[in-house]
């Protein structure tokens, strides 16, 4: 807590997800990181420390994707017909060393539970500042941005168990 109304938060974690569809199978692997502030909008009773609060964070993940197999969908038309291009599937490549760069917006509450652990939840919108792609393929997850859109965004939830250090009483 830095005011009444304003707190610092911070988030690590590791995430391994596996993608698995029609045409394509892919593994992303790695560690995040999130920092930044909440600021609470609702005017607690007593001895209450309940938040609802918005934010903003700065986030950034290292990790490895694994392309297990790629097959393209081209087929041409109706039916079915003749590919356009042809259909050789990418089996097996891993990039290592990958990693992205985002900002995000919150909107969430915590509810304290039992003296200084909460139990909480939040949305989020995230937009990505950079992200290092593999050379043969596009980074389509990852960890602690989740799902990449083709237009650098992304949305999330978050449900969260925490616990509040007290450093000074009221």
């Amino acid at each position: 807590r830095i005011s009444e109304k304003w707190y610092i938060a911070a988030e690590i974690g590791f995430e391994e997800f596996t993608s698995k569809e029609d045409f394509l199978n892919v593994t992303s692997k790695g560690n995040y990181a999130r920092i930044g502030v909440n600021y609470n909008s609702y005017k607690n009773w007593l001895d209450m420390n309940n938040e609802i609060f918005g934010g903003f964070r700065y986030g950034f993940s290292i990790f490895n994707q694994t392309l297990h197999s790629f097959t393209p969908n081209n087929v041409n038309g109706e039916g079915n017909g003749i590919p356009y291009f042809s259909s050789n599937t990418i089996v097996s490549n891993t990039t290592s060393n990958l990693n992205i760069h985002w900002t995000e917006f919150l909107l969430g509450f915590k509810v304290e539970t039992f003296k200084n652990l909460f139990f909480g939840a939040s949305f989020s919108y995230k937009i990505a500042i950079s992200i290092k792609e593999p050379e043969n393929f596009k980074t389509l997850y990852a960890p602690g941005f989740n799902r990449i859109f083709d237009s650098g965004t992304g949305f999330g939830f978050n449900y969260t168990i925490s616990y509040l250090i007290p450093f000074s009483k009221k």
